[in-house]
């Protein structure tokens, strides 16, 4: 057999096929590392509360962010701390006492796991916050509120759905500007 070019092209080829192929992860870590150097920026901005599905938040444009803190929620069915149901909302909307015993005990309960308070907390009382469903009436709210008060949980916040406030038109403001001038 003669050694023509097309025999030598052919050898070469069976050659290149043979040979294992190797995987280069230098472009693969690369994208990685921006991977997670992006995350890790993105995932402080955000702070979300535990999610119940049976609550439906109020919505507010608010821009304070939450804090974490004890967690109270109230739904038209049960009353929850931290996850855990103390109590049912017919039993507190049938009592009439003003203090909500069962929550006030789990909040002493949950005081006790952290005695020691800052100087912030001295002055303005522990913080807790209030996710409650948009359809609870007030005087339920209110005696909730109370009751955190009164158990030394002064520093109340009303957890509530963020909404995005539109950019306001150009000519909008251009003529509110003018009506003020």
């Amino acid at each position: 057999m003669k050694n023509s070019s097309h025999n030598k092209r052919h050898q070469r080829h069976k050659n290149r096929v043979k040979r294992n192929s190797t995987l280069n992860l230098t472009a693969l870590m690369d994208i990685f590392t921006i991977l997670v150097f992006f995350l890790l920026v993105n995932s402080s901005d955000v702070e979300v509360l535990e999610a119940n599905k049976d609550i439906k938040l109020p919505d507010s444009v608010a821009e304070t962010k939450p804090e974490k803190t004890i967690v109270v929620m109230v739904n038209n069915t049960d009353l929850i701390v931290q996850g855990k149901k103390v109590a049912d909302i017919e039993s507190v909307l049938a009592s009439s006492e003003v203090e909500i015993s069962e929550l006030a005990e789990e909040l002493a309960y949950q005081a006790n796991k952290r005695p020691e308070l800052t100087d912030e907390e001295k002055e303005k009382g522990r913080a807790v916050t209030v996710m409650g469903d948009k359809d609870v009436p007030y005087q339920l709210l209110k005696r909730v509120m109370t009751t955190c008060a009164k158990a030394d949980y002064r520093d109340i916040s009303l957890a509530v759905n963020k909404l995005e406030l539109p950019e306001p038109d150009p000519a909008t403001l251009q003529s509110m500007t003018e009506q003020e001038s």
